[in-house]
């Protein structure tokens, strides 16, 4: 058989082997994802739902990666229903905590704790919850050992649906809960816990403050007993749905505000002292719909947002990224995604300095949606450009890699780059 060496030798600047990339995870239903967490062998775990897999209408999804994103195994949680997880995070002993709704046959549903192993494999679950509509919506492993939990209750409380806050030991047994809230509607979307030990909680309230809703922020000691809270917003719809506590002792805040900024709804991002009192407050977006859908702290002090624009982008909705530096002034932003609908509703930072992103993409026509993973480096690229220098006549082959920036054995009929010692690099494809 004849074979046709084709060689490229690349000598100008490139993109950047293992910087980033975009992948996708579903089937041919509706899939979402809504957390995400880098693993200490360096790749992710991501947690959302699925209508494409499972033994329910949805179930619970849960995925690993390696540090590419590729998938190295899922899994599945949940009954005959309707089933999501809405938050993870890893555990001290190398497995995996996830928060989510757990519905039954009669309808009722239920906050639903599931703890695994490191290799996905489910060592226990828990459910807590009343006679209603229960469920969590975001979990985190406390310094004891145990987990602390918020979401919203219709079971328990004062009004329509309160913030539901509920604290675990480590075998998912409930210590105690409580509720937060008023007469009507109230939620905890995120639950920090703080340096003295208590805890912090960003949601909504339509029982409180100035307008239609505001952000409700509440702190409370670490036996759960309330300390004092705070609202944000004006005469709008205006709410919290990330936060945590800052090098100074403060809380950074993201969310959507209709009171204030240029737009229908924009990216509210709320800076408070150790009290909650406002220091400042900052919007992002255009004239269309924006919002913030999680906010962290950055090494050089500043802060970078997820979220979803309207206002900016290649499609009806894009995937928002914002960096700003410590004043809340935007340094840059990024969209991505296609030309329908993409949203981020996770962020976290990576060991490489960059940033990982999950959320969902809706493929055009048909209305399915796959879970979305982006990774990108510190300014927020998915890839990088280096100045490669040019060859000499002595270079080494160090290595053969596919377009990934994954080592492999060169096959016919697939593109593959050979990375020398001096620096330079040589794209080549063997065609029979």
């Amino acid at each position: 058989m004849k074979k046709i060496l084709i060689t490229l030798i690349l000598i100008i600047p490139i993109l950047g082997f293992g910087q980033g990339f975009q992948n996708t995870f579903g089937g041919d239903s509706l899939d979402l994802g809504y957390s995400v967490q880098q693993t200490n062998d360096g790749g992710y775990v991501l947690t959302g739902r699925t209508n494409s897999y499972g033994n329910g209408d949805s179930d619970v999804y849960l995925i690993k990666t390696d540090g590419n994103g590729d998938s190295l195994w899922t899994r599945t949680f949940g009954g005959e229903n309707q089933d999501f997880g809405s938050s993870l995070e890893l555990t001290l002993d190398g497995g995996f905590i996830i928060v989510g709704r757990l519905e039954h046959e009669n309808g009722d549903k239920d906050v639903y704790l599931i703890k695994t192993d490191a290799n996905g494999d489910s060592l226990w679950t828990k459910t807590f919850g009343g006679t209603s509509l229960d469920f969590g919506l975001f979990v985190v492993q406390t310094l004891d050992g145990g987990y602390i939990i918020t979401g919203t209750t219709e079971s328990f409380g004062n009004g329509g649906r309160d913030i539901y806050l509920i604290k675990t030991d480590a075998s998912g047994d409930s210590l105690w809960t409580k509720t937060f809230g008023g007469a009507v509607f109230d939620v905890g979307n995120c639950v920090q816990q703080t340096t003295d030990g208590g805890y912090i909680i960003i949601g909504g309230t339509d029982s409180f403050g100035n307008g239609d809703r505001d952000a409700y922020l509440i702190k409370t000691d670490g036996n759960g007993v309330e300390q004092w809270n705070q609202t944000f917003g004006g005469i709008a719809y205006d709410v919290g749905n990330s936060i945590q506590q800052t090098t100074d002792g403060g809380y950074i805040i993201t969310g959507r505000t209709g009171s204030y900024g240029p737009g229908d709804k924009d990216v509210y991002l709320i800076k408070t002292d150790g009290s909650g009192d406002s220091l400042w407050t900052k919007t992002f977006g255009g004239s269309a719909f924006d919002l913030g859908t999680s906010v962290k702290q950055t090494p050089d002090g500043g802060y970078i947002i997820s979220g979803g624009t309207n206002s900016f982008g290649n499609g009806e909705r894009d995937v928002y990224l914002i960096k700003t530096d410590g004043n809340g002034t935007e340094l840059w932003n990024k969209t991505f995604g296609g030309s329908s609908i993409d949203i981020a509703n996770s962020l976290e930072l990576t060991s490489d300095g960059g940033y990982i992103i999950l959320g969902f993409t809706e493929h055009p026509g048909n209305g399915d949606r796959d879970l979305l993973l982006i990774k990108t480096n510190g300014n927020g690229n998915i890839t990088s450009i280096f100045d490669v220098p040019t060859p000499n006549s002595n270079r080494k082959l160090e290595r053969v890699v596919d377009l990934l920036g994954r080592e492999i054995k060169p096959q016919p009929n697939t593109l593959f780059i050979e990375i020398y010692d001096d620096g330079t690099i040589t794209k080549k494809i063997v065609v029979e």
